[in-house]
Parts: C-alpha cells; structure tokens; sequence
C-alpha cells in the first residue's frame, strides 16, 4: 500500500473520468470466478462488496464484509489480468492475483470485535490520500446499530466519519414495518460509496427505503431508497434524493422464501450522473446458467441503470417523505446482464453482484469492471466480469 500512497497523488486526475452517460455501450468482454475456498495469508477469501480500481499502480482495492467473524474486517488488494479474461462458463481464475491485505480499524485505532461492523462499499480518494467506506449497520432485536460512512488511511486507521442524518438510525421493532419504527431496514442500508469526478462529493445510498418512507421490495412493489451527498472539504451533509428501485422481478420457488432487489454500488460519472446496480435474489427461481456452477437452486438477475439527479426534489432533512410530493431521480436502464452470452452460446451464469469500478484502457478502450459477494458460501462464488465501453 506503501506505493499507492506515493503514486496517489500523481494519479488523482485520472480517477473515474466522467463519460457522457447516455452515450455508453457497454460489451462483454469476459470473466475469471474465483474458488469460495481461495484463501490469502491464510484467512479466506470472499464477500467481496466493492471495487475500486487505482490507476497509479493498476491494482484494484475491495472491501469485505465479513463482520470481523472468519478473521478482523478488512479490505484487500489485486490484480487483474483483463487480456486473460474469457466468454466462457468456467474460465477460472487466471490473472487474478492477491496482493495485500489490510485490517480495518475501529474509532479506537483497534479491529473490530465479532459483528461490531459490516463493511461494504469503499472508494479511494487520491487527492486527499484516504478511503471512504461505508458500514451497514444492523436492525435486529437488541443490536441496533447505525449505518456510518467513514474515511480511513491507506493503512486501515480511523480518520474520522461523515455525519449522517438521525433519521436514517434504526429505532423501534426488529422488522422496520411496525408503526413509528424509523430508519434502516436490516442488510438494506448503505452499501454504496461514489466520489464524483471534481472530486467535491461523495455519494452513498440506502439499499431500500427507509422504514418511515416506503417498505422493503417485494414481487411487484419497489421501494424509494435515499441518495445522500457530503462534501468532501466541509464533511457536511448536503443534497439527498429518492432513487426508485425496482419490483422483485421473480417470486421465489416456494410462497414465503427470500427474495429481494436493491442497490449494493454506484459508480459517478459526472456529478449528477451515476451508474446504479440493481441486484435481485430470490430462493429456488432457477435462471438459465446458473445450474452450471451452483451446488443448490438459486436465482440473481443484475441491472444497471443510468440515472440523473437533475430535477429530482432535494429531501435533505426531511425525516420522512409520506405524504410529500417527490420527484426521484430519473432512472433508464443500460444493460440488463442477462442477456449476456459466452461463447459457445451459453448464458453467463450471474453470483450476487455487488460491486462496480472503471478499469484501465484494454485495446485502446475504457474499461468497467464489476465483482461478486460470495457470502462465504460453498454454492457461490467471486465472480469478475469485464466489459469495454464504447
């Protein structure tokens, strides 16, 4: 990491140059899946929630979200080889290469004990020598804890927190649905960090709605999750806009098992244009491809969007938008990843995608790159897909 904060400096100009977002095509240009059983100095490797990709060095960083429970919370970083990359449906994981890992530290300068944090999105800053990222938070009975974003070291020690608004602290019944209950729902808050490319703004937003403003999503009912903005000089609090994620667009095998959709990343492109990743789940709804590489029943489908906060209503300091008249972002989608196809025809098989980064230039073009979040889970596993960008 040492050279990364030599090199930073030098490299902040080309962070996440901004594209014209409705001018992008975006093709598949292949993959690499790493093993759930891969490990790294020992500890395993997986619940990968985030990537970011740092020109100075051509190594990638992404953070884990394992809960301080398989080793101490941590983030790593690699190498990817993109010219090793395959359209195939098994192409191993070739070019793929473990560089260093750092442990995240606590406010107190120590790592976090057993499920005292869930890391999940992390954005380097270069200009300021500092990495954003963003802890959940958990709503479950007896163990409320606040969604935080936090800026730290290269070398993983606190450098303070950005302040959130109170609103968004989770408070009443377990389930967020009972009435008076405020703020995140469980494993539904912040697993996003975006910087823009002035380098002014950084971005989170809550993976659904808030518990005051609209329930969690479900077959056939979204939910209105909040964008909020700080200012990267100040750290204060600045616009915040609804973003509409979609319907749960498949019901689970069985009535009542698990299925969801939200946001677990965004990516910048200008500093009112995003990139926004929809990632839908549910039980036993088998896709085309996926039998070929998963152990059990299972069923992702991944979007991107493109969206635009231009014209949408600023709900900063509105504690709860019922009853408000809002406009949200505009939302157009850019690539619904199932329709992607390897080479010999077959349909990529999709794991729980979660993460999102620009690359370098591959053959003379921009590059974008997004990862899985394995969850440690034998049926799954770290998937790295590439695309150019035309």
């Amino acid at each position: 990491m040492k050279l990364i904060a030599r090199c930073a400096a030098a490299a902040a100009a080309s962070l996440l140059l901004a594209l014209p977002a409705l001018a992008q095509t975006l093709t598949y240009l292949g993959q690499q899946i790493v093993p759930t059983s891969a490990t790294f100095r020992g500890v395993p490797v997986g619940g990968l929630s985030s990537i970011d990709y740092v020109p100075a060095t051509g190594h990638y960083l992404a953070i884990c979200d394992d809960r301080s429970d398989r080793a101490p919370a941590r983030y790593y970083e690699l190498s990817l080889d993109l010219s090793k990359f395959r359209r195939s449906a098994a192409p191993g994981d070739a070019g793929v290469t473990w560089v260093n890992m750092t442990t995240i530290l606590d406010l107190d300068g120590q790592p976090f004990g057993r499920n005292q944090v869930d890391p999940e999105s992390l954005r380097l800053d270069a200009k300021r020598n500092l990495i954003y990222w963003a802890n959940e938070g958990q709503r479950v009975s007896n163990a409320m804890q606040n969604p935080t974003v936090r800026r730290m070291s290269l070398e993983g020690k606190p450098a303070g927190e950005f302040p959130v608004p109170g609103y968004y602290n989770p408070s009443g019944s377990a389930s967020g649905i009972a009435p008076g209950d405020m703020g995140i729902y469980n494993n539904l808050a912040f697993e996003s960090i975006a910087i823009t490319p002035d380098g002014k703004t950084l971005w989170t937003m809550s993976e659904n709605g808030l518990a005051q403003d609209s329930l969690p999503t479900a077959v056939g009912r979204g939910s209105r999750a909040r964008m909020l903005s700080f200012d990267l000089d100040s750290g204060k609090a600045g616009a915040e806009y609804i973003y509409d994620v979609g319907p749960v667009p498949f019901p689970p095998a069985r009535q009542g098992d698990f299925a969801t959709n939200g946001v677990p990343d965004m990516l910048a492109l200008s500093a009112h244009e995003f990139i926004v990743i929809e990632r839908a789940f549910a039980v036993g709804a088998q896709t085309p491809g996926v039998a070929a590489l998963t152990k059990q029943p299972t069923s992702n489908t991944i979007k991107l969007y493109l969206i635009d906060t231009r014209g949408a209503t600023d709900v900063s300091g509105w504690p709860s938008i019922k009853g408000r008249e809002v406009v949200p972002v505009k939302r157009a989608m850019l690539l619904d990843l199932s329709s992607l196809k390897n080479d010999d025809g077959s349909v990529l098989a999709l794991d729980n995608i979660e993460g999102i980064s620009f690359g370098p230039m591959f053959n003379g073009k921009r590059t974008l790159i997004l990862v899985s979040d394995n969850n440690f889970n034998p049926a799954q596993f770290t998937q790295f897909i590439a695309f150019t960008v035309e």
